[in-house]
């Protein structure tokens, strides 16, 4: 999987990034995505307030198929939410009748969170995209690895009103052993794809369609963005892309967990 490095957006939130501390979870959290609901009352004369509940481990391989089996697709959309740009693939996939997987960077999470309740009541999925979009996490220490995720994690969490990211999407693909065991502790099955539809590069909204149609025999789950600059291209291809998977009779769904 290729990397997408060289991507300045990101670094302007990189130094607020770093400084981001640990939010203790919000009272009566709530896994709706997970089927889940509630946290336990707190005991008796305790003053400390309930916890979330427990995420439940999942499988720390990389995912890539689709939870609709051999005709199904996951569209993903990756490092927003961003206030231009996410409402209109949010409209888009709500003409086509189509759930997606919002792999988001938790700075944005936090600077949007009407966004990312957003993208919950509309029925979609969240994933954690780390705190800042280093796409060389592969090459940091646990420690760093470990503020990154669990940093985000909490970000999205509590941006969302208390719904827990279902996966972990390393940027540019940059997993290592330790940060997909990490993410799976805390209920997060890591995410890959098979298809890149380089709409970041902006080649212009037909070639993100033919890369989409040529790249599909790769495998379900494709790769778009929200953020990290103009994205009308990202959405025109959309309005492409989601019907022609429709008339070749693919259902989406969501990746595995």
């Amino acid at each position: 999987m290729a990397r997408h490095g060289g991507r300045g957006w990101y670094g302007r939130v990189v130094a607020a990034a770093l400084g981001v501390t640990a939010v203790a979870a919000a009272t009566s959290v709530w896994t709706a995505q997970a089927g889940q609901s509630g946290g336990g009352a707190a005991a008796a004369g305790a003053s400390a307030r309930p916890s979330a509940p427990k995420a439940v481990r999942v499988s720390e391989e990389i995912a890539h198929a689709s939870d609709r089996g051999a005709h199904g697709v996951n569209i993903t959309i990756d490092d927003g939410p961003d206030p231009s740009w996410t409402p209109q693939v949010l409209q888009v996939l709500r003409d086509n009748g189509v759930k997606a997987t919002f792999c988001m960077v938790g700075t944005q999470a936090e600077a949007h969170p009407d966004l990312v309740r957003q993208v919950v009541a509309a029925g979609h999925r969240l994933c954690d995209h780390t705190v800042s979009h280093d796409t060389t996490m592969d090459k940091k220490s646990p420690a760093y690895q470990s503020q990154q995720i669990v940093d985000a994690e909490r970000q999205i969490t509590k941006a969302s009103g208390g719904v827990r990211p279902m996966y972990y999407r390393a940027p540019g693909g940059a997993f290592t052993p330790y940060s997909r065991k990490l993410a799976a502790s805390h209920g997060m099955r890591p995410l890959g794809w098979n298809v890149d539809s380089k709409d970041f590069e902006r080649p212009g909204t037909a070639a993100i369609v033919s890369t989409v149609e040529r790249e599909l025999a790769n495998g379900p789950t494709i790769l778009f963005h929200d953020a990290g600059g103009d994205r009308s291209q990202t959405v025109e291809a959309l309005r492409t892309v989601l019907p022609w998977l429709k008339q070749q009779g693919y259902t989406t769904g969501f990746p595995v967990r």
